[in-house]
């Protein structure tokens, strides 16, 4: 069989699990830091609550606690009545203080017995379910020797009727065997590595969502979807049913606080339209849900709740595509949200910490969350929907720096397909996310396709940083184009049928003694030195994100992150959950002028002047002097001055500029354009070298960084057009030795940057927000940035011209041609 353990025959053995004497005992572990529930956790209290808020009945009985453990070999035979070494609490991950484990075991063996409450009618008109909430990873289950059900999904939940491998002991046997390769695998995985290092964390392997019982009539309901309609006043619910002995009646009625508000009656397992009466409509600001009962004509009864709510993309009265939520737009802003804990890893010590986080991102004045590539139980969504939080759900990824094999794709799409149809009646999720940066991407047209098939009630956000890192090219499919910008927040525009957001901007990180994970290993995108810088940083990015919002059409900002994860440290809270890093106040008034400052009404554009006509521009260099310490500006009245010991040497035509990458460069004296405009400059320019080192060839000086640079980016091994944060990048690496013709337009028209090669359009990017009018001098051979000279040209520059409007493509071609 495909399960990792094989089953051998064997008789059931109620043999102890060890000597009467001295029988183990779970004992809690020190985690590496410790959050204000850690010590609240024992076999007594291990996640007591109901874990499934959307299908509840009154009896059941929760089986985590504590349970037999032991390590496994792949092949061996399930321990049928034998009892195991150890002892772990379950549903805590084997990694994990709070298990009583804490290692990484790849196979392994739970074991425990239950009993069959007296007052259950199992086995006379009632049948007994076990549910496991998520196990990660490959999960086969016995009880009393029989085998009940396997699964492979690290996130999604399971059940099986055990009914049939009941004894007429009173003491029943549970044996799990699980099987997770981790990283040495292609599952699913989220950011779980063996051994968790930078933006990767450590594994939660086996066992870690509650497991528990549940007496059904052999007629039941399994599931209940609901699907608001707010267009019609109704909901759709489709109860799934096990039908027993024959074709069941659904009665499904909705209560606003108990009073009844509307009813409808039909057949199991088939779509029912329940209207409401003026429906009261689900927001951020007023989370309205709705009771609901659901009868079934075999006399099963679940409840659970819905709540009324849609999204959609559309245009605003700007004229901008963007996300709206019951036909308007709310500016959606929120953090990452990646659910680890230092001491439970994937599983967070006590329901009110799960419920901590949402409850903290709420009070900071957020609207929003996105759950980064992991699944969190039932509860949590419950919890969004009650406090008001829209929840971008994402699928936990495949690793990030393999190409995943063909079975791993079906499998991909097998989890994620659960995933929906586990979370697909939780009104806080409004969008889906399949992947991630890249991380092991394939196909994401035809994904971000299959997942609007699968619900087309929810947005489809097809790549969240496809601006990023391995990801596949743009495809222009989903609802959502995704930038990923550090610090940031990036500029993305939306295009003709797509929103766009900043999926993730932001870590800016502050170190907080006794309260780090790894303190060598410590490390943010933008570290500050104490509390009071980041918060006004933290307010500067926001201010950002405003002007992203009103001017770029940006429907959404993800900042990263809700709390320090093991050696990042920029959250809002410290890893433990201890320490506010931010004066919160500040926070959430910075957040809310955001989600109120954005209300996609047209905004003033800038004034675009035309700018002088002909190609020459108002600034032009030769540098055929050849001699001496001054390059005349052939067209205006600025004549360069060469500095740092810059010489001459045999140019693209004539002779150039001369510069050695150390302090040298040459300083027209002047701001020749208004970087708050429109403007273009050129140059013919070659490299001595080329690495991983930043060379300038053309900027202009600010009060902190340079306004443009026209430029060679050492951090991608390409040449560039860029402001801080934004790269118009081409897609060839240069060679060294080799002159190349560069031309950068900014056009504040359409707030785009585009990068021109040897004539050639190489790299546009959307650019809509102005940089700041930065007034110092117009530089050749270095940049600047914290307010020093930086990004010094090793090499040669020839014909440099600059101009105060945006070059067309047909004067670019021009230009190039004159000094080809």
């Amino acid at each position: 069989m495909a399960a990792a353990f094989a089953v051998v025959a064997a008789g059931l053995s109620n043999a102890p699990a060890a000597s009467a004497a001295d029988p183990p005992q779970w004992q809690r572990l020190e985690p590496p830091l410790s959050t204000p529930w850690t010590d609240q956790v024992s076999p007594d209290n291990a996640l007591p609550d109901y874990p499934r808020p959307q299908l509840t009945r009154d009896k059941w009985q929760n089986l985590n606690g504590t349970w037999e453990f032991s390590a496994a070999n792949p092949g061996d035979a399930p321990p049928i009545g034998q009892g195991l070494d150890e002892r772990i609490l379950v549903p805590y991950p084997v990694e994990s203080a709070l298990s009583g484990i804490m290692r990484h075991e790849t196979s392994m063996w739970y074991r425990r017995t239950f009993q069959v409450p007296p007052d259950w009618q199992v086995g006379a008109g009632e049948r007994l379910v076990l549910h496991f909430q998520a196990v990660d990873y490959d999960t086969t289950v016995w009880v009393n020797g029989q085998e009940v059900t396997h699964h492979t999904g690290g996130y999604d939940s399971f059940s099986a009727d055990v009914t049939d491998a009941l004894t007429d002991a009173p003491d029943q046997e549970i044996v799990v065997g699980v099987n997770d390769p981790n990283d040495a695998g292609t599952q699913p995985l989220g950011k779980q590595r063996t051994a968790g290092d930078g933006i990767f964390y450590t594994p939660s392997s086996g066992i870690w969502q509650t497991v528990w019982l549940e007496p059904v009539k052999p007629a039941h309901i399994d599931k209940v979807d609901t699907t608001a309609d707010v267009a019609d006043g109704s909901v759709t619910v489709n109860a799934a049913v096990s039908d027993g002995d024959g074709t069941q009646t659904v009665e499904a009625t909705a209560y606003d606080h108990g009073t009844a508000v509307g009813t409808v009656t039909g057949e199991a397992n088939k779509p029912l339209q329940l209207k409401l009466d003026k429906p009261h409509l689900w927001t951020p600001d007023d989370p309205f849900l709705y009771d609901l009962q659901v009868n079934l004509s075999s006399g099963d009864s679940v409840r659970g709740y819905f709540g009324m709510r849609s999204i959609s993309v559309g245009k605003t009265a700007d004229g901008k595509q963007r996300m709206l939520l019951n036909g308007k737009f709310v500016m959606q802003l929120g953090p990452l949200d990646q659910g680890f804990w230092p001491d439970g890893i994937y599983t967070a010590p006590t329901d009110e910490a799960l419920k901590f986080d949402l409850e903290q991102e709420k009070a900071l004045g957020f609207n929003m969350v996105r759950k980064h590539i992991k699944v969190e139980p039932d509860r949590w969504y419950y919890y969004a929907d009650k406090l008001g939080l829209l929840v971008w759900q994402d699928m936990p990824a495949m690793k990030d720096d393999t190409d995943a094999p063909p079975d791993a794709q079906v499998n991909y799409e097998s989890e994620m397909h659960r995933m929906i149809d586990q979370h697909r009646s939780f009104p806080s999720i409004v969008t889906w996310v399949p992947f991630n940066e890249g991380w092991g991407d394939y196909e994401v047209g035809r994904i971000a396709d299959q997942v609007k098939e699968w619900d087309p009630t929810r947005l489809v956000n097809a790549e969240s940083g496809v601006n990023c890192c391995r990801s596949e090219p743009d495809s222009g499919k989903g609802d959502i184009y995704d930038d990923h910008t550090y610090t940031g927040p990036g500029t993305p525009a939306p295009d003709a049928t797509r929103a766009a957001v900043d999926g993730e901007y932001g870590g800016l990180g502050l170190k907080v003694e006794g309260h780090e994970f790894d303190p060598a290993g410590s490390f943010a995108y933008e570290m500050e030195p104490d509390s009071a810088t980041l918060t006004s940083r933290y307010a500067e990015l926001q201010q950002q994100l405003l002007l992203a919002g009103q001017q770029c059409g940006v429907s959404a900002g993800v900042y990263t992150q809700t709390t320090d994860v093991e050696q990042e440290v920029n959250g809002f809270f410290t890893y433990d959950r201890q320490v506010k890093k931010m004066d919160f106040a500040k926070v959430r008034e910075a957040n809310l002028a955001v989600i109120n400052g954005v209300d996609g009404a047209p905004q003033q554009g800038p004034v675009i002047t035309p700018g002088t006509p002909g190609i020459d521009g108002i600034a032009a260099y030769p540098f055929d002097e050849n001699t001496g310490t001054t390059a005349a500006d052939s067209v205006g009245e600025h004549d360069a001055t060469l500095a740092g010991g810059a010489s001459w040497t045999e140019g693209h035509q004539g002779s150039a500029l001369a510069v050695n990458g150390s302090g040298q460069y040459a300083d027209t004296g002047a701001s020749l354009v208004k970087t708050d405009g429109s403007y273009s400059v050129a140059a013919w320019v070659k490299f001595n070298e080329v690495g991983d080192g930043f060379q300038t060839v053309v900027s202009q000086d600010g009060s902190d960084h340079s306004g443009f640079f026209l430029q060679y980016s050492g951090a991608d091994h390409k040449l560039a057009f860029s402001f801080v944060g934004t790269r118009a990048l081409a897609p060839m690496t240069p060679e060294a030795n080799h002159w190349y013709h560069l031309v950068g337009v900014r056009d504040a028209a359409t707030g785009k940057l585009a990068l021109y090669v040897d004539g050639q359009q190489a790299a546009t990017r959307n650019a809509c927000l102005l940089d700041e009018a930065a007034g110092g001098n117009t530089v050749i051979g270095r940049g600047q940035y914290d307010g020093n000279p930086v990004d010094f040209l090793n090499g040669a520059v020839d014909q440099v011209h600059v101009y105060d409007r945006a070059l067309t493509p047909d004067e670019v071609t021009q230009l190039y041609t004159s000094g080809a």
